[in-house]
């Protein structure tokens, strides 16, 4: 493992500082979870963008995002530096340590390819070990201008202890890239990670691991971009798709995806899109082999009652929690679905859905509609979120936020917070231990 790095910005210190204080005042906000992770003050410091977190086997936190010197995506400027920052609490989300650097970007000075920028994380911990992963978009092209042999670098980082430290990276994009050689579309020019959340499974456990899932974006060289699953049993040592390179789960009008596991063991699909979420579902004829079928893809916005995002597409992350209703003392499945509500990248929010029985998850067509309801995180301006279940039975909540300035500048402060199942849904559902210890959490 590398040692920790501090972020050695002067004007980062003062910030971190600022926020740990600011997570520790006692005051008119005692009672909030709320804290500033990384502040963007002005339009003029260097932006953070892009949250990923997640909660270690042992209950500490881990926040991983950007810190863009170039101001953009990776390789739109030409050698532009993109670094990766983390930040770790130990007493579930109350207090936070000090910004570290998970991986440097070199810009221009920069060896190699890979190492010019990273960016865009996605994380996992190992729900029975000290293990994470983050994967991480990284390079010199913009993802829009790959090709087969000329595209962005999927880096891929471990930690051994509990995401204290960090492995240096090693690009996986190769052994992915070649299992589209052979597709009906032909190669894949580009793919993209989503960022955020690496679903591991609660039920399929293959040798050491519960296997991983997460969304691809991929740019075949006929058809338009297109959703696909990876899956990995050895805790990303190697990547298979989902069902195979044939089909996509979203064919069509494609964007960052996340995953989640349904209480049957079949994979949900959830991408952005224009106004909404396009779901998709994904059902086991071999579980060993990665075998079985997708669904039909069904759109969820506000002609169905469904996930409405106003005027704006944009990543968020899905998440199901085990609950019980209030009213009645009903046993069920919570799913979540955090987006921008909306007009354009403004208040955040999380949708969620009761799921009763098997019959509201049968298919696609039926996760898409018929939302009850949903919980408005902030009122300004924010975009990209994600989240975590806590170890104290909280979600953790880490989004993009114009907290004290615009997304003029090319970034956002990242704010994290957490809430009960009660908050989440205005006291209507609460947390269920029971169906918790059935789901492994």
């Amino acid at each position: 493992m590398i040692m920790k790095k501090y972020l050695l910005s002067f004007v980062l210190i003062l910030l971190a500082v600022a926020s740990f204080a600011q997570g520790d005042v006692a005051g008119a906000k005692e009672k909030s979870t709320r804290r500033e992770l990384y502040i963007k003050p002005d339009t003029k410091c260097i932006p953070f963008r892009i949250p990923a977190i997640a909660t270690a086997s042992n209950g500490d936190l881990v926040t991983v995002c950007d810190y863009r010197f170039s101001r953009e995506d990776i390789g739109v400027v030409l050698n532009g530096r993109i670094d990766l920052v983390y930040r770790t609490s130990k007493n579930n989300g109350k207090k936070w340590g000090k910004t570290y650097i998970l991986a440097e970007g070199k810009g221009e000075a920069s060896p190699n390819f890979m190492n010019v920028a990273f960016g865009d994380p996605a994380i996992v911990s190992d729900r029975e070990s000290s293990q994470m992963m983050v994967l991480s978009c990284a390079g010199n092209v913009s993802y829009i201008k790959g090709t087969r042999h000329h595209h962005q670098a999927i880096a891929r980082f471990y930690s051994g202890d509990y995401g204290n430290t960090w492995s240096e990276p090693v690009d996986i994009s190769e052994s992915i890239y070649e299992q589209f050689d052979n597709s009906p579309l032909g190669p894949a020019n580009s793919m993209f990670v989503a960022s955020g959340r690496i679903l591991q499974s609660r039920y399929i456990k293959m040798g050491r691991f519960y296997r991983l899932y997460c969304a691809v974006l991929v740019q075949p060289v006929k058809g338009s971009w297109m959703n696909f699953v990876l899956y990995s049993d050895n805790f990303g040592g190697d990547w298979r798709v989902l069902g195979g390179v044939d089909v996509s789960p979203i064919p069509r009008q494609a964007d960052e995806a996340k995953v989640e596991e349904l209480p049957d063991g079949s994979v949900l699909i959830s991408s952005r899109v224009g106004g909404g979420r396009q779901f998709n579902i994904f059902k086991y004829s071999d579980v060993a082999a990665g075998k079985g079928v997708w669904g039909d893809m069904a759109m969820s916005n506000a002609a169905n009652k469904g996930v409405e995002a106003k005027s704006n597409a944009c990543n968020g992350e899905v998440m199901l929690l085990p609950a019980r209703r209030v009213s009645d003392g009903k046993e069920l499945y919570l799913l979540l679905q955090s987006v921008p509500l909306g007009p354009q990248r403004t208040n955040v929010g999380i949708y969620y859905k009761p799921l009763e029985s098997e019959a509201d998850y049968a298919s696609p067509a039926k996760i898409a509609a018929n939302w009850e309801g949903y919980y408005q995180v902030t009122k300004l301006g924010s975009a990209y979120s994600t989240m975590c279940w806590q170890k104290d039975n909280r979600l953790g909540f880490f989004f993009e936020e114009e907290t004290y300035s615009p997304w003029t500048g090319g970034g956002y402060t990242l704010v994290y917070e957490n809430f009960s199942i009660e908050e989440l849904t205005d006291g209507k559902y609460e947390f269920n231990n029971r169906l918790a210890k059935k789901m492994g959490m």
